[in-house]
């Protein structure tokens, strides 16, 4: 039994106009499962799909209250093509952040409702992954973090160090999900947490209490009766395991 990361879920007051923000901003497409929610994934993409982690946003009546811990790290090819980017994001309507950094390579942006990410310099590392280099979560213990989410999920260790917790799909493709050593005073909240998903023929319950038995706890973010599970890892970041597709 094993989860796989599939999207990353963004709460917003508009869920249509933010989606259009990332959907240009990634050269993706969109569609709609319903009202309230912009699915955004790559033009001719079916799926889950492990080549790309999908962005998903709702549209929740107060997404002020919400609190979470990860962010988007975007990758680019050269200089040229991060200047690029950056003002072509300005463009669409992201604003220049600091995020008390200091004097960094990549530049720090927040998207329409406010949402913290990075465009990373060109890093070898990222040469493959698409456009969204990193899924990353401030955390206190990375190696710890390693620890649960490599046993959550069927992706792989490619770095595990004091500072920072790196795995990958096994397939080898798409995305990073990263978990980096940040002091509680310099967390950034933002809208962002991750969505699981069992692989078809796997038992959502199943894999569920096998999440808890890793040490995660039932969360409580006001999701009502819903089809999906909300839980929370050993360091109280919320995410959702929904039903096998």
């Amino acid at each position: 039994m094993a989860l796989r990361l599939v999207q990353v879920n963004f709460k917003a007051r508009n869920d249509s106009a933010l989606g259009r923000f990332w959907a240009e901003a990634l050269g993706w497409g969109v569609s709609s499962e319903g009202p309230g929610v912009t699915n955004v994934e790559p033009l001719g993409f079916v799926w889950p799909d492990p080549v790309a982690v999908c962005v998903d946003v709702v549209t929740v009546p107060d997404p002020e209250t919400v609190r979470y811990r990860a962010r988007l790290d975007l990758a680019t090819t050269s200089a040229a093509h991060q200047a690029e980017l950056v003002a072509h994001l300005v463009e669409l309507g992201a604003v220049p952040a600091d995020a008390g950094e200091g004097d960094v390579p990549w530049k720090v942006l927040a998207d329409p409702e406010g949402n913290l990410f990075r465009v990373l310099e060109p890093r070898p590392l990222y040469r493959d992954t698409g456009p969204i280099a990193a899924v990353v979560v401030s955390c206190a213990d990375p190696r710890e973090m390693a620890r649960f989410w490599s046993e959550a999920m069927d992706w792989t260790w490619h770095e595990v160090t004091d500072d920072r917790a790196r795995l990958r799909s096994a397939q080898g493709v798409g995305p990073y999900l990263e978990f980096c050593r940040t002091p509680v005073s310099k967390t950034v909240w933002g809208r962002v947490h991750l969505d699981l998903m069992p692989y078809p023929g796997d038992d959502q319950a199943a894999e569920v209490a096998r999440l808890r038995a890793l040490g995660a706890t039932d969360a409580d973010v006001g999701q009502g009766v819903v089809p999906w599970v909300c839980l929370a890892d050993s360091e109280g970041n919320e995410f959702c395991v929904l039903a096998p597709h």
